[in-house]
Formats: structure tokens, C-alpha cells, sequence
């Protein structure tokens, strides 16, 4: 459906590919979530952002008169096609409507450069309408030099003529280009309209660049430039660069909530592991009248498979089969995706296989989900024959299989992907990098795993710590603090996990001085009151003997899990302090945990003799349960 108004400012052109259908709130039983207070305000019409579409407008009666075939000033035999032969152009009074209705009907570049041509011969000075349709449509088929010009030998250039060429230049990833350009339009004095706003913010979403986008924002302000689709890009650029709370207060001040906000709300929560919460804005937009479309199912189906609510996921699902929503093959995707999510592997490869059209992004999910599910032969095997129908692989597709052969050690496969990597996709790539290192480190192959770190320009956490995991668990303690420190020196920033791997290097060397300067790097940061960590620390000074210095890490904890239990108390019992080791046992119990075979085994072998004190003895229904 195409909705279109004209003004003096860019038109919206709003494009919906599918019907809405209508859901009843009440067949839904949406988990309770928890959200930020806000104020209940209305709701108005029903889009979608990711299908907006912008065309140039000014000045000129609606391009549905355009073309219609009462007003068409283009066809002489009655059609509707755009004449671009050079010598019928020169026979027709050409005026700047004419042009713009022709310019905006071009199928090709090509028949706009010929009317580009015409007009230039037959037109004197033409209005900057005219020039502005130009710009966008060069911009639309990618001749961006041939738009550029067009827009520097304008002598009258308005905001439209600016905006067209900042869209262009947003469209195709010309960062450096876009922001130069916007920053002379801002040197010459002129305000820019929403679209102007919604193109630059759109940039900064993509690029991070948090500080200019709050600028924009606070100038669109200022200038009291708003509308329904700037308001939710403000909201998308907050939560882009991770600013949530900035992302709320603009929902909660806009004026007009319609579908498209809610559903650019609900879907940022859910890219944000905040599932609770984008049920209970789902439940707040039901009752205030709205209904799903697609792309809100989509947006929640993705919570449900982070959240693992499967029963939700499961009512959702009957209600797209009744909306007939399954046909589309984002839900359909999203759908495999939640299964496999939630372990329902069986369920995943049945509406994969009943699915008329899949993406590539189908086809991730099954195999991400067949190696999560640690069947890696089945993700294997599936990916074979992605590859003889010939769809095309992403890095996310590289990132799964590369798991699968890790999980299942076949070291040769792997080799074999990674042939293929280097062949189809960019050596630079961080994620497909670190699933190699991990694939490496896991096969036992710590040469290729240090000669693929190394290779990489940019290394994040994640590899540094695939990378010092591996080298801890494959004997390799002295390199894993040597990436550690070359690490730091690079000024990446450990996460919980990289800790532990480095402590766990410190414990196998039991090297106390290594660990006590890592606990106190720990000591600045809120890695310490993690639970890994925490039971890492406990195993370090343990196995270095330090006992007094492991109990009191072990007592300072917020929390426990049992490998934090198990620790203290073997070390305990190995270093002779059986009284101890027999008290955390009964205190773990006390605590419901289950004291396992191992604990009960290492704690009789090490201590089968000792007596308690008869006031240290524990009662009768203190003893420990088989």
C-alpha cells in the first residue's frame, strides 16, 4: 500500500508489503514483566520504520495526480509509461511539474540522464524542485558523482536539495562523505527538517557516535522539529549505542504512540536481553487497542527464545498460524530461532521443513540451534547441503559450524571451513576470528589457534579470552598470562570469564604472586563479586596453599554456586583440616546443595580416620544424606 501527502518538506513514502491482521489481546497470556514507570498515552496510525521510504516533494500537486491517467502529461497513446525519447521530449511543453513527475517515473539511470539531458537544453534556470528530484533519484541509483554535481551547480539550493544528498550519502555508507557534507549545510546558516534529522541520526545509530546524536536530538529540539518517525529513530539511536534509559524517556514524551513506536520499543528490549520488559510494553500496547503486525510478532518471538518462555512462545505461535503471520519468512525464521532456543530441536527442524521460503538467516538459526544443542553433526550435515542449494553463507553461519566442529574435535572439518573463510570472507572479521581461535584451542591445535589471534587487527575480549581459556586448559599457563598482559597493554578491558581463565593458569603454576596481582586488578572492578571469579580465587589460593586467604574470599562471596563449595571444602579436607572440610559439608547441606560424589569421596579418603571433638560433633539430624 502506498500512502503519500505532498508539502514543502519531503514527503513520506510508507511502504507495507503485507496486510495487518488483527489479534485479540485476550488470546494471549503475556509472562508478567517489569519496566520503567511511564505515563499511558494514545496511539495512532499503523507502519512500520523499516519500510520507510523517502521521495522529493515541493511544491507540486500529489504524485498520485502524477500519475494518473487523466493528468499524465506524458503518454500520447494512452499508457502510462514515461516517454524519454529525445525527439518526442522536444515537441512537449516541458514545465517543472512535468519533469518532476518524469524524473520520479525513471526505471533506470540511464532515462534519467537522457531527461537530465532535455531539460538542461530546453529548461531556463529551473526551479530547485526540479534540480532536488534529480539529486534523489541519481542518489537512488547509486551515481552519487552525478548527484553531487547536480547539487554543486545549483545557485539556489534549499534544505530538500541538501537532504537528498545526505540520504544518498547515509544509503550507501559514505560516512566520511555524509558528515562533511552535513557539516557545510550547517555552516550555511540553514535549519534541517526531520528527514534531514532521521538521515544524520540514522548515521550516528550505525557508527556509535553518540555525541553527535545527542546533539541532533537536542537541536531538533530546540527548533521544534518532530514527528512520528523521528521519534523513533531518536529512540533507535539511543538504544544503538546502548543508552536504554535515554531510549524510554523519549517513548514516554511522544505525543502519538503508534505501532511502529511500540514496536521499535519492544524489539530494542528484546536486542537488548531485556525480555520482561518487552512483554509488559506488548501487553501495555494491547491494551490500549493496538494490534501485532509482523514485525511486533517477530520483535517478541526473539524475547520469548532469550526469555526461554517457551509456553508463551508456543500461545504466540497459534495465534500467527490462525493470523496466517507463518507464511512470512521473518516469522517463520523467528519461530526456528525460538525452539531451537529453547531446546525444542525436533520442533525447529519440523516448521524449517514446512517453510515455502527461507534466508539465510533460516537456515542459521537451525544450525545454530543444532550446535548449541551440541549436535554438531546434524549442524554439519545441514550445512552441506546449504551449500549445494547454493544458498549463500553469512559470517553467523561460519560462527555456528566452526562451534560444531569444536564440540564434535573433528580438527580436518574445521580446517576445511576455515579454507573456505579465508576464500569468501574478510580476514578482519572479529567473530568468525575468535570461533577459530576457540575451535583451535578446543581441537588442541595452539599453534594455529596463537597464529590466527595474532593475524587479527582488532582483537575484543572475546578473543583474547578464547585464546587464554585455551592455553589454561591445554597446559599452555605461561602464554595464557603472557596474553594477559599483552591484553591490558592493548587496553582491552578482561570480562568475568577472562579472569577465571587466567586464574585458573595461576592455580595450575601455583603461582601465588601471579594471582594476587590479578585479585588485586579485581579488587577496581565488578568482576570480583562474580561467581567465577570468586570460586577461580578460592581454587587459586587453594591449590597454592594459601587457606586463610581462600576462606576469606570464600566468605566475602555474595554468592555461591556448588564449584565454589567443592573447592573450599577439598581444599580443606587435602590439606588435612578435616573438622573444617566435614563443617562446609554440613553447611552446604544445610544450604540445599547437593553434596556429590566427588566431595563425599575426596573428603572420606582424606580424613576416614578423623574423630570429632565431642563439643565440635554435629547432632544426629545434622548427619549428611546419601
Amino acid at each position: 500500500m502506498l500512502s503519500s501527502s505532498c508539502a514543502t518538506t519531503p514527503c513520506a513514502f510508507l511502504y507495507q508489503n503485507q496486510p495487518l491482521y488483527m489479534v485479540e489481546a485476550h488470546t494471549l497470556n503475556i509472562p508478567n514483566g517489569k519496566r520503567h514507570s511511564w505515563k499511558t498515552k494514545g496511539c495512532s496510525s499503523t507502519s512500520n520504520i523499516d519500510h520507510l521510504n523517502f521521495s522529493i516533494c515541493e511544491d507540486l500537486p500529489c504524485l498520485t495526480q502524477c500519475h494518473s491517467p487523466s493528468s499524465s502529461p506524458v503518454n500520447m497513446d494512452g499508457s502510462n509509461n514515461v516517454i524519454l525519447d529525445e525527439t518526442d521530449l522536444s515537441n512537449q511543453h516541458i514545465n517543472s511539474t512535468t519533469v518532476g513527475c518524469w524524473v520520479q517515473s525513471c526505471s533506470d539511470v540511464h532515462e534519467v540522464k537522457k531527461l537530465h539531458a532535455v531539460v538542461y537544453r530546453r529548461m531556463k534556470d529551473p526551479v530547485a524542485y526540479v534540480y532536488n528530484n534529480f539529486i534523489s533519484m541519481y542518489a537512488r541509483f547509486g551515481e552519487l558523482v552525478a548527484a553531487r554535481r547536480v547539487l554543486d551547480n545549483m545557485l539556489q539550493r534549499n534544505v530538500v536539495s541538501w537532504t537528498a544528498m545526505l540520504n544518498g550519502y547515509q544509503r550507501h555508507g559514505l560516512v566520511d562523505e555524509t558528515l562533511k557534507l552535513f557539516l557545510e549545510f550547517v555552516n550555511c546558516g540553514l535549519h534541517g527538517n526531520a528527514q534531514t534529522y532521521v538521515c544524520v541520526l540514522n548515521l550516528c545509530g550505525r557508527t556509535f557516535n553518540y555525541e553527535l546524536g545527542r546533539q541532533l536530538h537536542a537541536s531538533a529540539v530546540k527548533n521544534q522539529v518532530s514527528n512520528s518517525i523521528l521519534d523513533c529513530t531518536i529512540l533507535h539511536f539511543y538504544a544503538r549505542c546502548g543508552d536504554l534509559g535515554s531510549s524510554f524517556e523519549v517513548f514516554d514524551r511522544m505525543q502519538n504512540r503508534d505501532l511502529v513506536a511500540w514496536t521499535t520499543m519492544i524489539t530494542v528490549c528484546s536486542q537488548h536481553g531485556r525480555g520482561q520488559e518487552a512483554f509488559a510494553l506488548l501487553s501495555q500496547m494491547l491494551s490500549e487497542g493496538l494490534d501485532l503486525n509482523e514485525f511486533t510478532v517477530c520483535s517478541v518471538l526473539n524475547a520469548c527464545g532469550e526469555e526461554k518462555e517457551l509456553r508463551f512462545g508456543e500461545q504466540l505461535h497459534a495465534t500467527v498460524v490462525k493470523k496466517a503471520y507463518d507464511m512470512d519468512v521473518y516469522v517463520g525464521t523467528a519461530l526456528v530461532d525460538l525452539y531451537a532456543k529453547c531446546g525444542k530441536i525436533e520442533d525447529s527442524r519440523t516448521i524449517f521443513g514446512g517453510m515455502k521460503r527461507r534466508n539465510a538467516i533460516t537456515w542459521n538459526s537451525v544450525i545454530a540451534g543444532y550446535a548449541r544443542n551440541n549436535l554438531g553433526e546434524d549442524a554439519i550435515g545441514l550445512f552441506r547441503v546449504m551449500k549445494r542449494l547454493r544458498v549463500p553463507a553469512d559470517s553467523s553461519t561460519m560462527v555456528s559450524i566452526l562451534r560444531a566442529c569444536g564440540l564434535l574435535k573433528a580438527l580436518s572439518t574445521g580446517k576445511e571451513v576455515h579454507a573456505q573463510i579465508f576464500k569468501n570472507f574478510e580476514p578482519s572479521n572479529i567473530f568468525i576470528g575468535s570461533a577459530l581461535v576457540w575451535l583451535y584451542c578446543k581441537c588442541g591445535d595452539y599453534a594455529s589457534a596463537s597464529k590466527v589471534l595474532q593475524n587479527l587487527p582488532d582483537k575484543d575480549v572475546v578473543s583474547w579470552t578464547a585464546m587464554i581459556s585455551g592455553c589454561a586448559r591445554l597446559g599452555h599457563e605461561h602464554e595464557a598470562l603472557e596474553y594477559l598482559k599483552e591484553m591490558l597493554g592493548e587496553g582491552v578491558k578482561p570480562n568475568p570469564f577472562t579472569y577465571s581463565s587466567a586464574l585458573k593458569a595461576c592455580a595450575n603454576l601455583e603461582s601465588i604472586r601471579q594471582g594476587e596481582l590479578i585479585h588485586s586488578t579485581l579488587n577496581k572492578t565488578p568482576s570480583l563479586s562474580n561467581v567465577f571469579v570468586g570460586s577461580a580465587l578460592v581454587h587459586m589460593y587453594s591449590k597454592c596453599g594459601h587457606l586463610s586467604e581462600a576462606a576469606q574470599v570464600f566468605d566475602s562471596m555474595p554468592e555461591r554456586n556448588k564449584v565454589t563449595w567443592k573447592a573450599m571444602i577439598v581444599a580443606y579436607a587435602k590439606n588435612g583440616h578435616c573438622g573444617e572440610a566435614l563443617k562446609l559439608m554440613y553447611r552446604m547441606q544445610d544450604e540445599c546443595i547437593e553434596v556429590d560424589d566427588f566431595i563425599l569421596s575426596t573428603v572420606l579418603t582424606c580424613c576416614g580416620d578423623f574423630k570429632w571433638e565431642k563439643e565440635e560433633s554435629p547432632s544426629s539430624e545434622n548427619c549428611l544424606q546419601p
